[in-house]
């Protein structure tokens, strides 16, 4: 299974987004400090789920980063995190 893969399938377990991007930039890393030439070392990772109600940006943050502490020590390098709610999501979709 790719990390692409696991990754999503742990997030949608445990935080039931209602939206959920996983976008490999690992090619516009290469030659950068943890681009090993393998690929899914460099992720931006979008998450809106109502999970997030109630948290700061960093317990968030913290929330996925614990999710995904497999992937973390073993090929991702880098996590570039936007996370929502809904009403969050929907308000940032309205201002374009």
């Amino acid at each position: 299974m790719q990390i692409a893969d696991r990754m999503r399938r742990k997030i949608e377990q445990a935080l039931a987004p209602a939206q959920l991007e996983i976008i490999d930039d690992s090619h516009r890393h290469a030659g950068h400090a943890g681009h090993d030439g393998r690929g899914e070392s460099h992720f931006r990772v979008l998450v809106v789920s109502e999970a997030f109600a109630g948290k700061s940006r960093v317990e968030r943050q913290r929330l996925v980063y614990d999710l995904l502490a497999a992937e973390l020590q073993d090929r991702v390098h880098a996590l570039s995190l936007t996370t929502r709610t809904p009403e969050e999501a929907a308000k940032a979709g309205a201002r374009g």
